[in-house]
């Protein structure tokens, strides 16, 4: 394991992955990368930009604290194939049931449920108390936000993102790309990749 911790992005989601990481008690340094060079983030240093990245690939464990998905995507992605040590960061306070694997890069936070028999990609964030129950499937690159709900056997495709407070329904299916707005209720699948709103959701 490597001692050292940085994170791209030195905004919001970075400081509370920031946050999260030092509770895990697991890396001696944690900085940051971020275009606004040289200020400070929940006092930790920003050491360079967020380009800098391949100085850092050979001593160093990175991950994207970025939240829009598809930016998170396109610098995993790179990281990916520079042979990057990309963690999995879990808040000591998130509960995992058992037989539930996590992909690189994901991020769990603070009181978070995944029931057993869950797969959850790369690149994901699984945000502040949010509820995916068992056997769930959450591709690559999909953000769960706070408060969300996610019933049994549900699958969510590749870049999706579920606003807060929205719920999914048990046995659904919905594909890639999609935007599930806040408060939103899921009892159908979307097979149509869109902005999905309201409960139940209807497509705009």
């Amino acid at each position: 394991m490597r001692e050292r911790l940085i994170i791209i992005g030195a905004s919001g989601h970075g400081r509370v992955i920031a946050d999260i990481a030092l509770k895990m008690n697991k890396w001696k340094e944690i900085a940051f990368l971020d275009d606004e060079k040289g200020k400070s983030s929940l006092g930790f240093d920003v050491i360079g930009k967020s380009k800098d990245f391949k100085n850092y690939i050979d001593n160093s464990e990175i991950i994207v604290g970025i939240g829009n998905n598809e930016v998170r995507q396109k610098i995993q992605s790179e990281l990916e194939v520079l042979g990057a040590s990309i963690p999995v960061l879990i808040h000591p306070n998130a509960v995992i049931g058992e037989e539930v694997e996590v992909g690189a890069g994901t991020v769990v936070m603070a009181g978070v449920v995944i029931n057993c028999s869950t797969r959850i990609g790369r690149g994901c964030i699984i945000n502040t108390s949010a509820s995916v129950d068992h056997d769930n499937f959450i591709e690559d690159f999909v953000h769960v936000s706070p408060g969300v709900r996610l019933a049994g056997t549900v699958k969510i495709g590749r870049g999706t993102w579920l606003g807060i407070g929205s719920v999914v329904s048990n046995n659904i299916r919905v594909v890639k790309d999609c935007k599930i707005g806040a408060g939103s209720v899921v009892i159908k699948d979307i097979i149509k990749t869109g902005t999905y709103v309201g409960g139940p959701v209807r497509r705009v």
